[in-house]
């Protein structure tokens, strides 16, 4: 079986649930920005010093995996959404590095090669929350999802900032 399906040439490509849509579609940029992101995650992990950030990015890219599964299903028929607990769990890491942070004022970011590449990580973050937001606007988002994803750009703030101590 080839990756190459010739389906996508007409500007064109399928979602979860079926439907196609224009590339350029509001809820394929949406979940194409979260895959962005996803890949970025993935080079933050391999720069990361301690096995329980990698874990912790491991599950939120597993989770990223579902939100973009969730984006792309129109019907709201996506078997594993993203749940309150989802959201609950990467809070507490929040909380968890807060508890190790001082913060005053605005910090210029980048200051460790890892922090850097995390700080690119929360502004695609923050584009994909924007992105799904407009797409809420036409259609109906889980809240869940919408919380998950503000509160992923957090984690990823504090993390960066925690390295960086």
């Amino acid at each position: 079986m080839s990756i190459v399906t010739k389906g996508g040439d007409s500007g064109k490509t399928s979602l979860y649930s079926g439907e196609r849509v224009f590339k350029d579609d509001l809820r394929v940029e949406a979940y194409g920005t979260l895959d962005e992101l996803n890949a970025w995650i993935s080079e933050c992990r391999h720069h990361l010093p301690n096995s329980v950030y990698k874990d912790a990015l491991r599950e939120i890219q597993q989770n990223l995996s579902r939100c973009m599964g969730q984006l792309a299903t129109q019907n709201g028929s996506f078997p594993d959404p993203i749940s309150q607990n989802d959201v609950d769990n990467i809070t507490e890491y929040v909380y968890l590095l807060e508890k190790n942070l001082h913060f005053d004022g605005f910090v210029i970011p980048g200051g460790t090669p890892v922090s850097a590449k995390l700080d690119i990580c929360r502004t695609v973050a923050r584009r994909a929350e924007r992105r799904i937001i407009t797409l809420s606007h036409k259609e109906h988002i889980a809240p869940e999802l919408l919380s998950y994803v503000n509160r992923l750009s957090d984690f990823l703030f504090a993390l960066a900032r925690f390295l960086e101590t």
